[in-house]
């Protein structure tokens, strides 16, 4: 899933390809994409890019006067460009186009979406906030702006496992399964910790965590080609997706746990005096992947 980092190099391209430039045309090949039947993607014909701005981890893009083109990645979803005259996106070697903005000189963006359900989702609105998932936004901790107590007013006296704090949007913008799993790792805090029985000595590590993890990250993938963000992430994660590894702290084996619908990834010494999270298996015994099935 595109976090803050991936979202903020895609939102910062967009803007620098397109502001200034009119769409001429809106291809929806998904009509479960559209969010506000009321005003469809089609009315943005012949208006133009105004701005880019991400908000957590939804696209938005200014249009005309007053419109926004707000855009869910999903799980799942991601954006690519066509230059003008270019060949069509072979299908089957890429994940397929669900809406496609077409600008006056040919080029193209096009959001697509490799899941198997569509995840992606479109709004047209005056107002970001009228789409439900973005009025409820937390404090972001790229803002410059976020402070302790933003992030003290997310997580002290919660009786709730910390990582579900880091990725609940309603309380800290832009972080899902993956950063949360390196700002643990960062901090040294186990991810099933209850936010409530952390120490002060945790908690200051895990805000300065928190906001350096982000903010690394942002700063690392700024300028890398759409195509090459999902690699740079994958390559700098210390925990998330290295089961099996080496951690580059300690040296034990960074291991896999189950976490509410997927599977995250942690150190025993660094972060669980050495115990070991449970993982969901299968009837038969088997590891589950992410999403459930048998690997």
């Amino acid at each position: 899933m595109p976090e803050s980092p991936e979202v903020q190099a895609l939102i910062e391209d967009v803007g620098a390809r397109f502001v200034g430039r009119e769409i001429h045309d809106v291809d929806v090949a998904e009509f479960r994409v559209t969010k506000t039947r009321g005003r469809p993607p089609s009315s943005l014909a012949g208006e133009q890019v105004t701005g880019a701005t991400r908000r957590g981890k939804h696209v938005d893009i200014s249009v005309g006067g007053s419109g926004h083109l707000v855009v869910s990645l999903g799980r799942h979803g991601w954006a690519r460009y066509r230059d003008a005259g270019g060949d069509a996106v072979d299908s089957t070697d890429a994940p397929p186009t669900l809406i496609a903005f077409t600008f006056n000189d040919g080029d193209v963006l096009e959001f697509t979406d490799a899941g198997e359900w569509v995840s992606l989702g479109c709004w047209i609105v005056e107002d970001p906030a009228e789409v439900p998932a973005i009025a409820k936004l937390g404090p972001d901790p790229a803002d410059p702006g976020y402070s302790r107590a933003d992030f003290d007013r997310a997580v002290a006296r919660r009786r709730k496992k910390i990582k579900a704090i880091l990725q609940e949007q309603e309380s800290i913008a832009g972080i899902g399964n993956a950063y949360s799993d390196e700002i643990l790792h960062a901090a040294k805090v186990s991810p099933v910790a209850h936010a409530a029985a952390l120490t002060p000595a945790e908690l200051d590590r895990l805000f300065e965590a928190t906001v350096g993890t982000v903010v690394t990250a942002i700063d690392a993938q700024r300028g890398i080609p759409l195509s090459g963000l999902k690699a740079a992430k994958v390559a700098a994660m210390r925990a998330h997706g290295r089961a099996g590894q080496a951690c580059a702290v300690c040296g034990d084996t960074i291991r896999d746990f189950s976490f509410a619908s997927t599977t995250a990834q942690y150190c025993p010494t660094c972060q669980t005096d050495g115990t070991v999270l449970p993982l969901k298996t299968s009837r038969n015994g088997e590891r589950l992947s992410a999403g459930g099935r048998s690997e």
